[in-house]
């Protein structure tokens, strides 16, 4: 199936607008140092452009009073707390304290004032406390960025929705090991789950709306 056949085979059946809300919140998902450093097992070159892109709506958030709320993947020196994550997916073993990879990437890194939040599985909702945190301040649309797009991006996307937020991704500030998941996964994301945006339209966004503390 061609891809445009691929897009007539959806249209009119997945693929409504969820729009954006009233107030947002910017997830950062994952910019860690193994996904940007060429020796380690993780390393997804497309990362580094991904952080590139974040930097300026990162940036913005901030100046907007946007809430923003950054992830990473970290587990105990035995693994135990990876489950069988780790059994499938045994590269994950590398998420350890002790590896000076797991550090976030300086160009995106947290402010002491911003939540971190770690997770030992794909979904930055899943087995945290993000949904709550979330709810509590009011939030209707979660702004995702991070890595990578068809692993721990897509099963934050479908958890948002999946706990009533409207589900934003930025197509500029996502990425992934190789292209074609990359954009398989975003045209699943964009079809069933959330928006994919450019980072455009969510500077623009950002720039207009009046967050309410």
């Amino acid at each position: 199936m061609t891809q445009q056949n691929l897009e007539d085979n959806y249209q009119g059946v997945w693929g409504n607008r969820v729009g954006f809300g009233q107030k947002p919140a910017l997830l950062l998902i994952d910019f860690m140092q193994s996904y940007t450093t060429a020796s380690e097992p993780l390393y997804a070159p497309d990362v580094i452009q991904a952080v590139k892109e974040t930097q300026d709506v990162l940036k913005i958030a901030r100046e907007k009073g946007v809430t923003v709320i950054h992830t990473n993947i970290l587990y105990h020196s035995n693994q135990l707390d990876g489950g069988m994550w780790v059994k499938k997916s045994s590269v994950m073993a590398a998420m350890v304290a002790t590896n000076p990879a797991t550090q976030f990437c300086p160009e995106v890194a947290p402010l002491e004032s911003e939540l971190v939040i770690t997770k030992n599985y794909a979904s930055a909702f899943f087995g945290t406390s993000l949904a709550s945190v979330l709810t509590a301040q009011g939030i209707d649309t979660v702004v995702m960025v991070g890595c990578s797009t068809s692993g721990c991006v897509r099963a934050s996307a479908v958890d948002a929705v999946q706990h009533g937020f409207r589900a934003i991704v930025i197509r500029e500030c996502v990425g992934d090991r190789h292209q074609a998941p990359h954009e398989a996964n975003l045209f699943d994301i964009d079809s069933k789950y959330g928006d994919v945006v450019l980072k455009d339209e969510v500077l623009n966004y950002f720039e207009k709306i009046d967050v309410v503390k």
